[in-house]
């Protein structure tokens, strides 16, 4: 009788063993959790597409009167072919000081276009917020990988803008510029993710 259940429990193992690559593979493959550097340049690349949908809205005939912002970052010397050059720490340090740089001069636009009844930005808030939840977002990974703090530039700009051409020109120029930060600033994301990976 013991070597009938013996043989029973046996036979039951091993039909449990066989059966076993079946639940393996039947249950579900769990989802891969994007990265920081992936929400990172998600959320570069939803500040560009409104950045983009803010110049559409206010566009106009003009020429934009270039160079009223001293301070902006200089992007003639960020090429898309040193991308794959960029060291992980440092650029993450500059994109951070300049988010914080362009948020500065948002800040500003924002309360100068209230001042004037047509505000030529009326997205502006919305931006304002998003570009707050990028730098959030960069401090954290900036955290993790030990990246240094840069002490943000803080220039002072004018208290306010006599004419609404003015702040229609000041936007437009904020706006072009930016755009081209985000451009970069999302391939930069997207070539620094190998690096954090290597690092974490």
């Amino acid at each position: 009788m013991k070597l009938l259940l013996d043989s029973s429990s046996s036979l039951l193992f091993s039909l449990l063993l066989a059966q076993l690559p079946v639940f393996t593979s039947a249950s579900p493959v769990p989802q891969r959790r994007s990265s920081d550097m992936d929400k990172l340049s998600n959320q570069t690349k939803n500040l560009m597409k409104l950045t983009q949908e803010l110049l559409k809205e206010h566009a106009f005939d003009s020429d934009v009167e270039l160079h009223r912002f001293r301070y902006l970052p200089e992007m003639s010397n960020r090429s898309a072919n040193d991308l794959s050059n960029l060291e992980l720490k440092p650029t993450l340090s500059q994109l951070h000081a300049d988010l914080k740089l362009y948020e500065h001069h948002f800040v500003w636009l924002n309360r100068i276009s209230k001042k004037h009844h047509h505000a030529p930005v009326p997205k502006l808030a919305e931006m304002i917020r998003e570009m707050k939840s990028l730098i959030n977002l960069l401090y954290h990974q900036m955290l993790r990988v030990e990246a240094p703090m840069q002490a943000p530039a803080t220039p002072s700009l004018p208290p306010h803008l006599s004419y609404q051409f003015d702040v229609l020109q000041s936007s437009q120029e904020l706006l072009q510029h930016f755009k081209l930060f985000c451009d970069w600033a999302y391939r930069a994301f997207i070539s620094l993710k190998p690096k954090v990976s290597a690092v974490q």
